[in-house]
């Protein structure tokens, strides 16, 4: 079954077979983000995440760009302090979508520049056209990234890395992108999101519960010291038992049959 909800005006939001493909529908701005599109995808990711039978999410952008950074018009007209709250919006927008339980994959289809780049970094899985662009050329406009690229970058390709694509401001293509370790995956770009859309569907597939703490104890855990993430993870594990996720997985597989999983 499949639904197209009547949503805001630039996210497009549909959910089939347990995964909602989320889309920036912006494109004769290249999909910058402005305070509107900004509030508008929390509200949609609010939405999924409070949607039990969604279970993955695929995010993308229409035309040539996923995203290609703030929009510099709204950013002009801003004082000190209304930049600071425009930034903090972003990022607890983008911790957000980091720390739902439901995986978020990012089909990178163009530009991912400035706070494109910085949305795609907070999502799970990175998946890239062969024509995505990346980059964090704030300051070329005298600024910073301000949805924390400036702590997500060096945290995915290492602090020296970062420092050169954000001090210098360069884009790197697709396969630079995978060799540093910003992106998982590049595919053709007419292959993109059926790619994107068949790894959220196999997610999807598999234990609800299991999934979803897996994602928890992974987000966590790379803050933690090695002791206190297993500590995480051993509690998690016990928890699949609890709910009976795990005795109905082993249980399909000893009997060589498809688990029922329960909607979580």
């Amino acid at each position: 079954m499949s639904s197209n909800d009547a949503g805001p005006k630039w996210i497009e939001r549909t959910v089939a077979e347990n995964v909602a493909l989320v889309r920036i529908n912006r494109p004769e701005s290249l999909n910058a983000l402005n305070s509107v599109v900004l509030r508008e995808l929390s509200e949609v990711f609010s939405q999924v995440a409070a949607n039990q039978t969604v279970r993955a999410v695929v995010l993308t952008g229409e035309g040539k760009a996923f995203v290609a950074g703030a929009d510099i018009a709204e950013l002009k007209s801003l004082s000190p302090e209304q930049a600071r709250a425009f930034a903090a919006f972003g990022q607890q927008l983008f911790r957000k979508i980091e720390t739902m339980d439901t995986p978020v994959i990012a089909a990178v289809n163009g530009f991912a520049l400035g706070g494109g780049c910085e949305l795609a970094m907070a999502c799970d899985v990175r998946i890239a056209s062969d024509r995505a662009k990346f980059g964090q050329p704030e300051v070329n406009l005298g600024l910073i990234p301000g949805f924390a690229g400036t702590q997500r970058l060096p945290r995915l390709v290492g602090p020296g890395r970062a420092k050169l694509l954000i001090l210098s401001g360069e884009l790197i293509d697709a396969q630079t992108a995978l060799d540093i370790g910003l992106v998982d995956k590049v595919v053709p770009h007419d292959e993109l999101l059926s790619v994107a859309m068949d790894l959220a569907r196999t997610i999807a597939s598999k234990g609800p519960l299991a999934v979803r703490w897996a994602k928890r104890v992974i987000t966590r855990g790379v803050d933690l010291d090695l002791d206190a993430g297993s500590s995480l993870e051993n509690e998690a594990f016990m928890q699949t038992f609890l709910t009976g996720e795990a005795y109905e997985g082993l249980a399909a597989f000893l009997e060589k049959r498809a688990p029922v999983w329960k909607q979580s």
